[in-house]
């Protein structure tokens, strides 16, 4: 966004702006949902969002390709959206260690713990004295899971098309409505 405002392109400027708020109105709808589960003591804080989540990948499943080679700002900002409340329901839930969205950071975070490791051995102190390697473990996974996601996805569009989210939707719905499920069976009671 920057650069388009500094180049004088207002109409990219103003399509980035779009998508960042949009992703902010994302991370903001799951604060809420979560806060209005919480302060009625329901089992699906979490589960709240992932159903909205579910459902917009539905959208995005069968509607992705009404935009394809077209104007694709409504698209832009659906995804963007998603990724809002995808990215705040993990930084929530992981009490802001996880970001979903930001790979660069869990990247920065594990060369930080090598560079202890290896400065350990290269100075003769205990190397693993001060490295959290659960965490290091934890982060080195997600990376790997970002890069195997990445690839599944890819592929999965070239074979599918954008209806290869619908399967990605049900899975997540099944496994979000049965906490659901659950608040609803103990309102009734």
């Amino acid at each position: 966004m920057a650069d388009n405002l500094a180049l004088g392109s207002l109409s990219l400027l103003l399509a980035g702006l779009f998508a960042l708020l949009s992703f902010l109105a994302g991370a903001t709808c799951t604060s809420v949902m979560i806060r209005w589960a919480r302060r009625r003591s329901l089992k699906s804080e979490y589960a709240l969002p992932l159903i909205l989540e579910a459902f917009l990948l539905f959208t995005f499943g069968f509607t992705g390709h009404v935009f394809e080679n077209k104007e694709v700002l409504g698209t832009v900002a659906l995804l963007c959206f998603t990724m809002g409340l995808q990215n705040a329901i993990v930084t929530k839930l992981s009490g802001a260690v996880i970001r979903t969205t930001h790979l660069t950071g869990m990247v920065t975070d594990v060369g930080i713990k090598l560079g202890r490791i290896l400065y350990g051995h290269l100075s003769g102190t205990p190397p693993l004295a001060d490295v959290d390697l659960v965490k290091l473990s934890l982060l080195a996974s997600l990376i790997g899971l970002f890069f195997s996601g990445g690839v599944v996805g890819a592929l999965g569009f070239r074979h599918m098309g954008f209806l290869f989210t619908v399967p990605l939707a049900v899975i997540l719905l099944v496994l979000a409505a049965l906490p659901a499920f659950d608040d609803l069976s103990n309102l009734k009671c």
